[in-house]
């Protein structure tokens, strides 16, 4: 992978900052992040976040932190909302609270009570004592996080530029395990997540921004050289086959949880047919997803179908996936700290054997969407596998996070 900065154009975004009243460093943290979010092997569809740290006029440390709704790719200097940065480090001194809790805190020190909702993990970039902070779910960085026992292997590739941090439910347990790790390696450039992504960060935009840069390719090299190397984003055949394409929507649109006209998104690539030609396909559309948040846009798992699937073998499909759902319901919800209320149980990718995927959507964006990820998907898994073996979060922590109570507590509403 390669830095696409341009110090022309980094310059022309601390301009465009200055005249607006903004200090140079925001500039450069919109500049920095839009770099990231147009890089679909770094983060997709608002993946990803990162954070600035800066001095407001009277000479009080603030932080701004990527918002909820913002993508990075076209991020704007209000997508950063500011917030106060010091009672957010008096948190490091708190080990428990809840989402609703830690969200409210962040709400409570913006500077601007319009702002959208910082990021849930805006403590862990305020507890990083570096002024730029940038996180991503690099497609090389994911072939290899998804795997059992990796921490030595990441030591192999980064020596003790890297720390290692197990999986934990991101939000404030994963803020101050991040925390944890950065104290006992404060010398480190970044943090491993593991099943997550990474994190790296530095006194200037350029060199947390280049770290990412290098670390990727680094995973990218390792990758290459044990056999399994990650291939690019390919050109997209959309070509759908029309007869299962319309007996699947007409299905969908009988079940109704999306909407009497629910949108499919086809595509077929060659690492999507490399994925789908697999031996073990129905093995790997039920291990999970790639990241913590793909959990939400595209549930646990995946439907197959053939080629040749009519009407009655789609309804029995979906019906097969909703019981299988359900069952992956009632086996985590009993275990949750609050009662959950099950989402619809549709499929929202489908895999079709030998052909392509859909991503499925009540509207167009929630289908492509849900098509992007699956497409990075196939590309991770399939490097992956060939490394050795593609393992993403346990179902009981996918479910935590599918079932996120701040979620839950829009349903309620």
């Amino acid at each position: 992978m390669l830095s696409r900065w341009n110090d022309t154009e980094a310059q022309s975004f601390i301009e465009a900052a200055e005249a607006k009243g903004q200090p140079a460093a925001l500039g450069l943290r919109v500049y920095t992040s839009r770099l990231i979010g147009q890089e679909p092997d770094l983060v997709l569809h608002g993946g990803g976040n990162t954070s600035v740290k800066i001095m407001d006029a009277e000479g009080g440390p603030l932080i701004h932190v990527k918002g909820s709704g913002w993508d990075l790719g076209d991020i704007e200097a209000p997508g950063l909302p500011a917030m106060h940065l010091e009672p957010l480090l008096k948190t490091r001194d708190i080990p428990h609270m809840s989402d609703e809790d830690m969200v409210a805190l962040l709400r409570a020190n913006l500077l601007d009570q319009s702002a959208p909702t910082p990021s849930i993990e805006a403590l862990l970039h305020a507890y990083m004592p570096h002024n730029f902070v940038d996180h991503t779910h690099a497609t090389a960085s994911l072939a290899l996080a998804d795997q059992s026992d990796m921490e030595p292997v990441m030591h192999e590739i980064y020596g003790n530029r890297v720390a290692f941090v197990p999986y934990v439910m991101p939000g404030y347990s994963l803020s101050h395990a991040c925390n944890d790790a950065l104290k006992q390696n404060p010398d480190v450039e970044g943090l491993w997540l593991a099943q997550h992504g990474l994190f790296t960060f530095a006194d200037t935009a350029r060199g947390s921004y280049e770290l990412m840069i290098e670390f990727v390719t680094m995973a990218e090299d390792y990758l290459a050289a044990h056999g399994a190397r990650v291939q690019p984003p390919q050109t997209n055949d959309r070509d759908a086959p029309e007869a299962l394409t319309e007996a699947l929507r007409q299905a969908l649109a009988a079940e109704g949880s999306l909407g009497e006209a629910p949108c499919l998104d086809f595509r077929s690539t060659p690492s999507i047919r490399t994925y789908l030609a697999r031996e073990n396909l129905e093995d790997l559309a039920q291990r999970g997803t790639a990241t913590p948040d793909h959990v939400i846009r595209i549930k646990p798992f995946s439907m197959v179908l053939n080629a040749e699937d009519g009407a009655k073998e789609i309804t029995r499909a979906l019906s097969d996936f909703a019981a299988r759902y359900k069952a992956y319901f009632d086996r985590n919800a009993p275990h949750a700290s609050e009662e959950k209320i099950m989402l619809d149980p549709l499929p929202r990718s489908v895999l079709v054997r030998g052909v392509g995927l859909y991503g499925l959507g009540a509207n167009e964006k929630a289908a492509k969407i849900a098509g992007d990820l699956m497409e990075q998907t196939t590309r991770i898994v399939n490097a992956a596998e060939d490394y050795k073996r593609f393992t993403p979060l346990a179902e009981a922590d996918l479910f935590d996070m599918e079932y996120w109570s701040l979620e839950q507590a829009k349903l309620r509403k």
